[in-house]
């Protein structure tokens, strides 16, 4: 099993940028394909982006594509999401998300593993 903890999270101007990161416990990180999923409220949870194994193949959401970048170190057990150009519409709870098995998951009951959420706040 794995842990994972995300942090990077909070108050941003429309346009502005953020680095979310999500930290792995574990020594079989490489082993994982990793997502970003949000949830605004009083809506339901969907996906952002999703990145393979070793990192050489990435997919996103048609929301975020051209302006959110997925990214891994397995050897620092991280991953992020780098997010530029930020709209009102992005305000959720981002969440980390790893599954050992599917390796083209893109929902969310395709994941086993999740951390807490953080907060990002888009102000226009």
């Amino acid at each position: 099993q794995v842990q994972l903890v995300e942090s990077g999270g909070g108050l941003v101007q429309a346009g502005g940028s953020l680095r979310l990161s999500c930290a792995a416990s574990g020594r079989t990180f490489g082993a994982y394909t990793m997502g970003w999923f949000r949830q605004a409220p009083g809506k339901e949870r969907e996906f952002v982006a999703r990145i393979s194994r070793s990192g050489t193949s990435t997919y996103y959401a048609d929301s975020v594509k051209g302006r959110f970048i997925i990214s891994r170190d397995n050897a620092k057990n991280l991953v992020h999401l780098q997010m530029s150009s930020l709209k009102a519409d992005d305000t959720a709870v981002y969440y980390c998300a790893a599954t050992q098995y599917i390796s083209l998951a893109y929902r969310d009951y395709q994941y086993e593993y999740w951390g807490q959420g953080t907060q990002v706040t888009v102000s226009s």
